[in-house]
Protein backbone atom coordinates (compact mmCIF):
# COMPACT_ATOMS: atom_id res chain seq x y z
CA UNK A 1 0.00 0.00 0.00
CA UNK A 2 1.43 3.44 -0.92
CA UNK A 3 2.72 5.57 1.96
CA UNK A 4 1.96 9.29 1.75
CA UNK A 5 4.65 11.75 2.89
CA UNK A 6 3.08 15.05 3.93
CA UNK A 7 4.42 18.49 4.78
CA UNK A 8 5.37 18.27 8.48
CA UNK A 9 4.49 20.87 11.09
CA UNK A 10 7.92 21.91 12.35
CA UNK A 11 6.45 24.05 15.11
CA UNK A 12 3.07 24.37 16.86
CA UNK A 13 2.28 27.60 14.97
CA UNK A 14 3.50 26.58 11.50
CA UNK A 15 0.77 26.68 8.82
CA UNK A 16 2.89 26.44 5.67
CA UNK A 17 6.51 26.23 4.55
CA UNK A 18 8.74 26.22 1.50
CA UNK A 19 10.02 22.91 0.15
CA UNK A 20 13.57 24.13 -0.40
CA UNK A 21 15.32 20.96 -1.51
CA UNK A 22 14.85 17.24 -2.07
CA UNK A 23 17.79 15.09 -0.96
CA UNK A 24 16.33 11.99 -2.64
CA UNK A 25 14.94 11.32 -6.10
CA UNK A 26 12.30 9.01 -7.47
CA UNK A 27 13.49 5.41 -7.29
CA UNK A 28 15.73 5.94 -4.23
CA UNK A 29 15.30 3.60 -1.26
CA UNK A 30 14.91 5.26 2.14
CA UNK A 31 14.88 3.99 5.72
CA UNK A 32 13.52 5.56 8.93
CA UNK A 33 15.82 8.39 10.00
CA UNK A 34 17.16 9.13 6.50
CA UNK A 35 17.13 12.87 5.69
CA UNK A 36 14.97 13.26 2.59
CA UNK A 37 14.28 17.00 2.24
CA UNK A 38 14.92 20.52 3.52
CA UNK A 39 11.98 22.69 4.57
CA UNK A 40 12.19 26.46 5.02
CA UNK A 41 10.04 28.21 7.61
CA UNK A 42 10.03 31.94 8.27
CA UNK A 43 13.03 31.62 10.60
CA UNK A 44 14.89 28.41 9.86
CA UNK A 45 15.78 25.72 7.34
CA UNK A 46 14.99 22.29 8.74
CA UNK A 47 15.89 18.77 7.62
CA UNK A 48 13.02 16.29 7.27
CA UNK A 49 13.61 12.62 8.10
CA UNK A 50 11.75 9.62 6.72
CA UNK A 51 9.62 7.75 9.25
CA UNK A 52 8.89 4.74 7.05
CA UNK A 53 10.93 2.37 4.92
CA UNK A 54 10.34 2.13 1.19
CA UNK A 55 11.15 3.41 -2.30
CA UNK A 56 10.40 6.96 -3.45
CA UNK A 57 7.67 6.32 -6.02
CA UNK A 58 6.63 9.89 -6.76
CA UNK A 59 7.73 13.39 -5.80
CA UNK A 60 4.52 15.44 -5.83
CA UNK A 61 5.86 18.86 -4.82
CA UNK A 62 9.06 19.91 -6.63
CA UNK A 63 12.01 21.55 -4.88
CA UNK A 64 11.69 25.31 -4.69
CA UNK A 65 7.92 25.30 -4.14
CA UNK A 66 6.70 27.96 -1.72
CA UNK A 67 3.60 28.10 0.45
CA UNK A 68 3.09 24.35 0.90
CA UNK A 69 0.38 23.84 3.53
CA UNK A 70 1.05 21.65 6.56
CA UNK A 71 -0.21 18.07 5.96
CA UNK A 72 -0.27 18.59 2.17
CA UNK A 73 1.01 15.61 0.16
CA UNK A 74 4.59 16.13 -0.98
CA UNK A 75 5.72 12.60 -1.98
CA UNK A 76 4.67 8.95 -2.14
CA UNK A 77 6.63 5.91 -0.94
CA UNK A 78 6.21 2.36 -2.20
CA UNK A 79 6.41 -0.32 0.47
CA UNK A 80 8.86 -3.22 0.26
CA UNK A 81 7.80 -5.52 -2.59
CA UNK A 82 5.23 -3.07 -3.95
CA UNK A 83 5.37 -2.00 -7.60
CA UNK A 84 6.71 1.58 -7.73
CA UNK A 85 4.51 2.56 -10.68
CA UNK A 86 1.38 1.27 -8.95
CA UNK A 87 2.32 3.15 -5.77
CA UNK A 88 2.83 6.36 -7.72
CA UNK A 89 -0.67 6.03 -9.18
CA UNK A 90 -2.23 5.03 -5.88
CA UNK A 91 -0.86 7.87 -3.75
CA UNK A 92 -3.12 10.48 -2.23
CA UNK A 93 -4.29 13.58 -4.06
CA UNK A 94 -1.95 16.48 -4.67
CA UNK A 95 -1.96 19.34 -2.14
CA UNK A 96 -4.79 21.80 -2.48
CA UNK A 97 -2.53 24.85 -2.52
CA UNK A 98 1.15 24.23 -3.11
CA UNK A 99 2.29 27.19 -5.11
CA UNK A 100 5.51 28.45 -6.61
CA UNK A 101 6.45 32.04 -5.66
CA UNK A 102 3.37 34.19 -5.91
CA UNK A 103 3.21 37.09 -8.36
CA UNK A 104 0.66 39.76 -8.98
CA UNK A 105 -2.23 38.68 -11.19
CA UNK A 106 -3.95 40.93 -13.71
CA UNK A 107 -7.72 40.96 -13.61
CA UNK A 108 -9.47 39.12 -16.43
CA UNK A 109 -11.54 41.39 -18.75
CA UNK A 110 -14.88 39.92 -17.74
CA UNK A 111 -15.12 38.10 -14.41
CA UNK A 112 -18.86 37.41 -14.86
CA UNK A 113 -18.33 35.76 -18.25
CA UNK A 114 -15.45 33.75 -16.80
CA UNK A 115 -17.63 32.50 -13.95
CA UNK A 116 -20.23 31.23 -16.40
CA UNK A 117 -17.72 29.24 -18.45
CA UNK A 118 -17.24 25.50 -17.82
CA UNK A 119 -15.12 24.77 -14.74
CA UNK A 120 -12.64 22.75 -16.78
CA UNK A 121 -11.68 25.75 -18.93
CA UNK A 122 -8.18 27.03 -18.21
CA UNK A 123 -7.53 30.52 -16.97
CA UNK A 124 -7.45 32.96 -19.91
CA UNK A 125 -4.08 34.10 -21.08
CA UNK A 126 -3.01 37.60 -20.18
CA UNK A 127 -0.28 39.87 -21.41
CA UNK A 128 3.24 38.79 -20.44
CA UNK A 129 3.99 39.67 -16.81
CA UNK A 130 6.51 38.61 -14.19
CA UNK A 131 4.55 35.45 -13.42
CA UNK A 132 5.81 32.25 -11.81
CA UNK A 133 7.60 30.00 -14.25
CA UNK A 134 6.02 26.70 -15.30
CA UNK A 135 7.14 23.68 -13.32
CA UNK A 136 9.42 22.57 -16.17
CA UNK A 137 11.26 25.90 -16.15
CA UNK A 138 11.58 26.25 -12.41
CA UNK A 139 15.00 27.38 -11.23
CA UNK A 140 16.50 24.78 -8.91
CA UNK A 141 18.79 26.31 -6.30
CA UNK A 142 19.98 25.80 -2.74
CA UNK A 143 18.43 27.88 0.08
CA UNK A 144 21.80 29.56 0.68
CA UNK A 145 22.12 30.46 -3.01
CA UNK A 146 18.66 32.06 -3.02
CA UNK A 147 19.44 34.09 0.08
CA UNK A 148 22.79 35.30 -1.29
CA UNK A 149 21.19 36.17 -4.63
CA UNK A 150 18.52 38.23 -2.87
CA UNK A 151 21.12 40.08 -0.78
CA UNK A 152 23.34 40.76 -3.82
CA UNK A 153 20.45 41.84 -6.06
CA UNK A 154 21.17 39.03 -8.52
CA UNK A 155 18.51 37.41 -10.72
CA UNK A 156 18.93 33.74 -9.84
CA UNK A 157 16.91 32.65 -12.89
CA UNK A 158 19.63 34.11 -15.14
CA UNK A 159 22.41 32.03 -13.55
CA UNK A 160 23.59 28.74 -15.01
CA UNK A 161 23.91 26.28 -12.15
CA UNK A 162 26.98 24.09 -11.67
CA UNK A 163 25.45 21.82 -9.01
CA UNK A 164 23.80 18.44 -9.46
CA UNK A 165 21.21 18.50 -12.27
CA UNK A 166 21.98 22.16 -12.94
CA UNK A 167 21.17 23.36 -9.42
CA UNK A 168 22.36 26.91 -8.66
CA UNK A 169 24.73 26.84 -5.68
CA UNK A 170 26.59 29.41 -3.60
CA UNK A 171 29.65 29.55 -5.91
CA UNK A 172 27.44 30.33 -8.93
CA UNK A 173 25.81 33.28 -7.18
CA UNK A 174 29.14 34.66 -5.96
CA UNK A 175 30.56 34.39 -9.49
CA UNK A 176 27.58 36.18 -10.99
CA UNK A 177 27.69 38.90 -8.34
CA UNK A 178 31.43 39.53 -8.75
CA UNK A 179 31.14 39.73 -12.55
CA UNK A 180 28.30 42.22 -12.31
CA UNK A 181 26.03 40.04 -14.43
CA UNK A 182 22.55 38.63 -13.88
CA UNK A 183 21.35 41.69 -12.01
CA UNK A 184 17.80 41.29 -10.80
CA UNK A 185 15.13 43.47 -12.34
CA UNK A 186 13.43 45.87 -9.92
CA UNK A 187 10.78 43.99 -7.98
CA UNK A 188 7.21 44.81 -8.87
CA UNK A 189 5.45 46.95 -6.31
CA UNK A 190 2.90 45.01 -4.27
CA UNK A 191 -0.70 45.79 -5.15
CA UNK A 192 -2.51 48.12 -2.78
CA UNK A 193 -6.25 48.41 -2.44
CA UNK A 194 -7.69 51.64 -3.74
CA UNK A 195 -8.40 54.04 -0.92
CA UNK A 196 -6.37 52.01 1.58
CA UNK A 197 -4.16 53.60 4.22
CA UNK A 198 -1.11 52.16 2.42
CA UNK A 199 -2.06 53.95 -0.79
CA UNK A 200 -2.66 57.16 1.15
CA UNK A 201 0.77 56.83 2.77
CA UNK A 202 2.54 56.46 -0.59
CA UNK A 203 0.83 59.57 -1.92
CA UNK A 204 2.76 61.58 0.67
CA UNK A 205 6.02 60.82 -1.14
CA UNK A 206 7.16 61.85 -4.59
CA UNK A 207 6.86 59.03 -7.12
CA UNK A 208 10.27 57.51 -7.85
CA UNK A 209 11.76 58.73 -4.57
CA UNK A 210 11.41 55.36 -2.85
CA UNK A 211 11.42 51.62 -3.41
CA UNK A 212 9.06 49.05 -1.91
CA UNK A 213 10.49 46.04 -0.08
CA UNK A 214 7.72 43.40 0.11
CA UNK A 215 7.44 41.73 3.52
CA UNK A 216 8.94 38.26 3.77
CA UNK A 217 7.65 35.59 6.16
CA UNK A 218 9.99 36.58 8.99
CA UNK A 219 9.09 40.26 8.84
CA UNK A 220 5.37 39.42 8.85
CA UNK A 221 5.80 37.14 11.87
CA UNK A 222 7.80 39.76 13.81
CA UNK A 223 5.21 42.43 13.02
CA UNK A 224 2.25 40.25 13.99
CA UNK A 225 3.69 38.95 17.27
CA UNK A 226 5.05 42.26 18.53
CA UNK A 227 1.91 44.17 17.52
CA UNK A 228 -0.16 41.64 19.44
CA UNK A 229 2.18 41.92 22.43
CA UNK A 230 2.10 45.73 22.42
CA UNK A 231 -1.71 45.72 22.28
CA UNK A 232 -2.37 43.01 24.86
CA UNK A 233 0.49 43.00 27.41
CA UNK A 234 0.22 45.71 30.12
CA UNK A 235 3.93 46.49 30.40
CA UNK A 236 5.79 48.74 32.79
CA UNK A 237 9.49 49.57 32.95
CA UNK A 238 12.18 49.64 35.63
CA UNK A 239 15.75 50.94 35.10
CA UNK A 240 18.89 50.17 37.09
CA UNK A 241 22.37 51.69 36.72
CA UNK A 242 24.99 48.98 37.29
CA UNK A 243 28.69 49.59 37.86
CA UNK A 244 30.62 47.05 35.80
CA UNK A 245 34.27 47.78 36.63
CA UNK A 246 34.57 44.62 38.75
CA UNK A 247 32.85 42.61 36.00
CA UNK A 248 35.22 43.94 33.32
CA UNK A 249 38.24 43.11 35.48
CA UNK A 250 37.01 39.59 36.23
CA UNK A 251 36.16 39.01 32.56
CA UNK A 252 39.69 39.99 31.51
CA UNK A 253 41.25 37.68 34.13
CA UNK A 254 39.07 34.70 33.15
CA UNK A 255 39.72 35.16 29.42
CA UNK A 256 43.46 35.48 30.07
CA UNK A 257 43.49 32.19 31.98
CA UNK A 258 41.37 30.25 29.45
CA UNK A 259 42.93 26.96 28.27
CA UNK A 260 44.22 27.05 24.70
CA UNK A 261 44.42 24.50 21.93
CA UNK A 262 47.36 24.70 19.55
CA UNK A 263 46.35 24.69 15.88
CA UNK A 264 48.00 25.57 12.57
CA UNK A 265 46.49 29.04 12.86
CA UNK A 266 47.88 29.53 16.36
CA UNK A 267 46.54 29.14 19.89
CA UNK A 268 42.74 28.94 20.08
CA UNK A 269 41.23 29.68 23.53
CA UNK A 270 38.60 27.26 24.84
CA UNK A 271 36.26 30.22 25.38
CA UNK A 272 36.17 34.00 25.30
CA UNK A 273 33.61 35.58 27.60
CA UNK A 274 31.65 38.67 26.58
CA UNK A 275 29.79 41.11 28.82
CA UNK A 276 26.58 39.63 27.41
CA UNK A 277 27.50 36.20 28.79
CA UNK A 278 27.60 37.73 32.29
CA UNK A 279 24.25 39.45 31.62
CA UNK A 280 22.62 36.14 30.61
CA UNK A 281 23.95 34.40 33.71
CA UNK A 282 22.96 37.28 36.00
CA UNK A 283 19.40 37.28 34.65
CA UNK A 284 19.15 33.51 35.05
CA UNK A 285 20.37 33.62 38.66
CA UNK A 286 18.10 36.57 39.48
CA UNK A 287 15.09 34.56 38.29
CA UNK A 288 16.26 31.63 40.40
CA UNK A 289 16.48 33.90 43.45
CA UNK A 290 13.09 35.52 42.75
CA UNK A 291 11.11 32.49 41.54
CA UNK A 292 7.71 34.19 41.43
CA UNK A 293 9.04 36.42 38.63
CA UNK A 294 10.02 33.36 36.57
CA UNK A 295 6.52 32.89 35.21
CA UNK A 296 4.28 33.20 32.14
CA UNK A 297 0.66 34.31 31.77
CA UNK A 298 -2.27 32.21 30.60
CA UNK A 299 -5.96 33.04 30.92
CA UNK A 300 -6.48 30.47 33.68
CA UNK A 301 -3.17 30.34 35.58
CA UNK A 302 0.33 31.65 35.91
CA UNK A 303 2.94 29.18 34.65
CA UNK A 304 5.72 29.14 37.25
CA UNK A 305 8.90 27.80 35.65
CA UNK A 306 11.45 25.59 37.40
CA UNK A 307 14.41 26.76 35.31
CA UNK A 308 15.64 30.00 33.77
CA UNK A 309 15.49 29.62 29.99
CA UNK A 310 16.98 32.88 28.74
CA UNK A 311 16.32 34.01 25.17
CA UNK A 312 18.95 36.27 23.59
CA UNK A 313 17.99 38.61 20.75
CA UNK A 314 20.20 38.03 17.67
CA UNK A 315 20.04 40.28 14.62
CA UNK A 316 20.00 38.43 11.30
CA UNK A 317 19.63 39.86 7.76
CA UNK A 318 16.44 41.96 7.80
CA UNK A 319 15.10 40.21 10.87
CA UNK A 320 15.45 39.15 14.48
CA UNK A 321 15.43 35.80 16.25
CA UNK A 322 15.80 34.84 19.91
CA UNK A 323 17.68 31.57 20.48
CA UNK A 324 17.40 30.26 24.03
CA UNK A 325 19.99 29.21 26.60
CA UNK A 326 18.11 26.47 28.47
CA UNK A 327 18.59 26.07 32.24
CA UNK A 328 21.04 28.97 32.16
CA UNK A 329 21.15 29.19 35.96
CA UNK A 330 22.86 25.76 36.05
CA UNK A 331 25.53 26.50 33.42
CA UNK A 332 29.00 27.99 33.76
CA UNK A 333 29.88 31.24 32.04
CA UNK A 334 32.18 29.42 29.62
CA UNK A 335 29.39 26.99 28.67
CA UNK A 336 26.95 29.87 28.15
CA UNK A 337 29.53 31.69 26.02
CA UNK A 338 30.27 28.77 23.70
CA UNK A 339 26.60 27.77 23.44
CA UNK A 340 25.61 31.34 22.59
CA UNK A 341 28.25 31.61 19.84
CA UNK A 342 26.98 28.38 18.29
CA UNK A 343 23.33 29.45 18.49
CA UNK A 344 24.07 32.90 17.04
CA UNK A 345 25.99 31.43 14.10
CA UNK A 346 23.26 28.92 13.28
CA UNK A 347 20.62 31.64 13.72
CA UNK A 348 22.30 33.74 11.02
CA UNK A 349 22.50 30.66 8.78
CA UNK A 350 18.80 29.91 9.51
CA UNK A 351 19.75 26.47 10.83
CA UNK A 352 18.10 26.63 14.26
CA UNK A 353 15.53 24.02 15.25
CA UNK A 354 12.19 25.42 16.47
CA UNK A 355 12.88 24.05 19.97
CA UNK A 356 16.00 26.26 20.06
CA UNK A 357 14.14 29.55 19.63
CA UNK A 358 10.57 28.91 20.79
CA UNK A 359 9.45 29.27 24.38
CA UNK A 360 11.81 30.50 27.08
CA UNK A 361 10.99 32.34 30.30
CA UNK A 362 12.70 35.71 29.74
CA UNK A 363 14.92 37.51 27.25
CA UNK A 364 17.99 39.72 26.94
CA UNK A 365 18.40 42.43 24.29
CA UNK A 366 21.78 44.17 24.12
CA UNK A 367 22.46 47.24 21.96
CA UNK A 368 25.47 48.39 23.95
CA UNK A 369 27.84 47.49 21.12
CA UNK A 370 26.17 50.22 19.04
CA UNK A 371 26.79 52.86 21.69
CA UNK A 372 23.14 52.96 22.80
CA UNK A 373 23.03 54.11 26.43
CA UNK A 374 19.51 52.90 27.28
CA UNK A 375 16.34 51.71 25.57
CA UNK A 376 13.18 49.68 26.19
CA UNK A 377 12.10 46.45 24.50
CA UNK A 378 8.73 44.85 23.76
CA UNK A 379 7.97 41.66 25.71
CA UNK A 380 7.62 38.61 23.47
CA UNK A 381 5.10 36.17 25.02
CA UNK A 382 5.23 33.65 26.63
CA UNK A 383 7.92 35.70 28.38
CA UNK A 384 6.78 38.04 31.14
CA UNK A 385 10.02 40.03 31.21
CA UNK A 386 12.89 41.27 29.08
CA UNK A 387 15.99 43.26 30.01
CA UNK A 388 17.48 45.85 27.65
CA UNK A 389 21.23 46.42 28.06
CA UNK A 390 22.97 49.67 27.17
CA UNK A 391 26.63 50.50 26.67
CA UNK A 392 29.11 50.73 29.54
CA UNK A 393 29.86 54.44 29.87
CA UNK A 394 32.42 56.14 32.11
CA UNK A 395 30.63 58.41 34.56
CA UNK A 396 31.38 60.10 37.88
CA UNK A 397 30.30 57.83 40.74
CA UNK A 398 30.45 58.29 44.49
CA UNK A 399 32.50 55.65 46.35
CA UNK A 400 33.14 55.95 50.09
CA UNK A 401 32.20 59.62 50.01
CA UNK A 402 34.56 60.40 47.13
CA UNK A 403 33.74 61.11 43.49
CA UNK A 404 35.53 58.73 41.16
CA UNK A 405 35.21 57.62 37.55
CA UNK A 406 33.32 54.36 37.10
CA UNK A 407 31.94 52.39 34.15
CA UNK A 408 28.16 52.36 34.35
CA UNK A 409 25.76 50.21 32.34
CA UNK A 410 22.00 50.91 32.32
CA UNK A 411 19.68 47.89 32.41
CA UNK A 412 16.02 48.61 31.64
CA UNK A 413 13.49 45.90 32.46
CA UNK A 414 10.05 45.51 30.87
CA UNK A 415 7.58 43.47 32.94
CA UNK A 416 4.14 42.03 32.22
CA UNK A 417 2.06 43.51 35.06
CA UNK A 418 -0.37 40.57 34.92
CA UNK A 419 2.45 38.32 36.15
CA UNK A 420 5.03 40.55 37.83
CA UNK A 421 3.80 43.36 40.09
CA UNK A 422 5.89 46.48 40.71
CA UNK A 423 7.57 45.37 43.94
CA UNK A 424 8.35 41.94 42.48
CA UNK A 425 9.84 43.53 39.36
CA UNK A 426 12.01 45.83 41.47
CA UNK A 427 13.16 42.82 43.52
CA UNK A 428 14.22 40.99 40.34
CA UNK A 429 16.03 44.07 38.99
CA UNK A 430 17.87 44.47 42.31
CA UNK A 431 18.95 40.81 42.24
CA UNK A 432 20.25 41.28 38.70
CA UNK A 433 22.19 44.41 39.71
CA UNK A 434 23.68 42.57 42.68
CA UNK A 435 25.14 39.83 40.45
CA UNK A 436 26.41 42.31 37.84
CA UNK A 437 28.21 44.43 40.45
CA UNK A 438 29.53 41.40 42.37
CA UNK A 439 30.30 39.01 39.49
CA UNK A 440 32.29 36.53 41.60
CA UNK A 441 28.90 35.39 42.88
CA UNK A 442 28.25 33.99 39.40
CA UNK A 443 31.22 31.65 39.70
CA UNK A 444 30.03 29.74 42.76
Amino acid sequence: MPINITMPALSPTMEEGNLAKWLVKEGDKVAPGDVIAEIETDKATMEVEAVDEGTVAKIVVPAGTEGVKVNALIAVLAEEGEDVKDAAKGGGAAPAKAETPKTEEKAAPSTEAKASEPAKQEQPKVAPAPAAQPAGDRVFSSPLARRLAKEAGVDISAITGSGPRGRVVKADVEKAASSGGAKAAPQAAPAMAKGSSDEATLKLFEEGSYELLPHDGMRKTIAARLTESHQTVPSYFVSMDCEIDALMKLRAEINKSAPVTKTEKGDVPAFKLSVNDFVIKAMALALRDVPMANASWTSTARVKHKHSDVGVAVAIPDGLITPIIRKAETKTLSTISNEMKDLAKRARDKKLKPAEYQGGTTAVSNLGMFGVSNFTSIINPPHASIVSIGAGIEKPVVKNGEIKVGTVMTATFAFDHRVIDGALGAELASAFKRYIENPVGMLV
